[in-house]
């Protein structure tokens, strides 16, 4: 059995690792693609006619794709707040959370498909892209955060990056 959930993990952490570089390729290309825009603009006095609509490409799929990183690693809204509670009832509440959040990775696949579909018969202006591609990352947005969400309602911690919230634990605990 635990070599089924090791697997599991595995493709998991795998998908994980393919859609951050994929986030990763996309920041880069977004800052080598304004960097040129700028330098032949001043420099040249021209400007390659697909730089703006590529660079608005990538900037919807970068930040959707990060909501649903954003999901993975419980960076949505938190109040320290509530942190002084029963731990049974941070407990429901982060199970409550996690079903939200499920609701709106499904409203993204339901929706966002119904909008990428009614955007296949148009095309991009300056690279004559399907529109499709830039309004596909919705419903792919919806199925990974509902997929987090559900693994994170089962009680697995799918944080990669535990780290910066345990360093800002022990700076709060430090004493003034």
């Amino acid at each position: 059995m635990a070599d089924k959930k090791d697997g599991i993990k595995k493709f998991f952490l795998t998908i994980d690792k393919i859609v951050e570089g994929f986030c990763i390729v996309l920041l880069v290309s977004m800052i080598v693609i304004v960097f040129t825009a700028v330098i032949t603009r001043k420099f040249f006095h021209f400007m390659f006619a697909w730089s703006e609509e590529v660079t608005l490409l990538c900037l919807t799929w970068f930040t959707f794709i990060g909501i649903a990183i954003g999901f993975r690693e419980r960076l949505h809204i938190a109040m320290d707040l509530f942190e002084k509670l029963p731990k049974k009832l941070l407990n429901v509440l982060d199970k409550f959370v996690d079903v939200v959040t499920f609701l709106f990775g499904l409203y993204l696949v339901v929706y966002g498909w119904d909008f990428t579909m009614a955007m296949r018969g148009s095309v991009l202006a300056a690279t004559q892209l399907p529109n499709v591609v830039q309004y596909i990352v919705m419903p792919i947005t919806g199925v990974l955060t509902c997929v987090y969400s559900i693994l994170q309602l089962l009680g697995h911690d799918l944080r990669r990056y535990n780290v910066i919230e345990e360093g800002n634990k022990q700076d709060a605990d430090k004493p003034e």
